[in-house]
């Protein structure tokens, strides 16, 4: 018997449980379910196992359900003999969890950012302050990216930057971040990135 996870092909956090369940082995113990969400239009099929609709979202062996990808990561990491990608412990596991919230916080606005385009009249207050977290985001990730070791953070950020290619091409993010270019021109050749190519369908 297989976990189910609520999957789309387009959805960076999504992607983020892949790619980690690929890095650990477990990627065989889950079967995917293509499930569209919106903002505008929930899903209501999802809303008995995540009352809030979004995805990913994990139903285990058992029946229990988990949400969101942080927490679904973290259970899969506790499912494998390798070596732990989240630490379990200390100020390695809390500088790891500031990391990772940083990845995370970026992702999020700009899926709100890309929502706001697609409004009939979207504001450019919203536009200008999405623009200037998006751009701090990147610098201070750029300025640590070098220290940050292989683990959930370094994930989201590989999952990150592909994201930025695939929803912002136009913001050029590679300018002035030449360590985190470097670091995802590497990341994109790992098996699991491979696995996981974000797919306009």
């Amino acid at each position: 018997m297989s976990m189910t996870l609520h999957w789309s092909p387009r959805s960076p956090f999504v992607r983020k449980v892949m790619v980690f369940a690929h890095e650990t082995g477990l990627a065989d113990r889950i079967t995917t379910i293509r499930t569209v969400v919106a903002m505008t239009k929930p899903n209501h099929d999802l809303l008995p196992e995540n009352p809030i609709g979004k995805i990913p979202t994990l139903r285990l062996e058992d029946g229990s359900v988990l949400y969101d990808s942080g927490v679904i990561c973290e259970y899969l990491d506790t499912l494998h003999g390798g070596p732990r990608l989240i630490p379990a412990e200390g100020p390695a596991r809390w500088a790891e969890l500031r990391r990772h919230a940083l990845a995370t916080g970026l992702l999020d606005i700009l899926i709100l950012w890309r929502n706001e385009r697609d409004r009939a009249q979207p504001s450019q207050v919203l536009f200008d302050a999405f623009e200037l977290k998006t751009r701090s985001a990147l610098a201070a990730l750029d300025r640590e990216i070098d220290q940050i070791p292989f683990g959930l953070a370094r994930i989201t950020l590989g999952i990150l930057g592909s994201y930025l290619d695939f929803r912002f091409a136009d913001l050029e993010w590679r300018q002035g971040h030449p360590r985190l270019a470097a670091f995802h021109a590497e990341f994109e050749k790992r098996p699991s990135m491979q696995a996981t190519q974000v797919v306009d369908a």
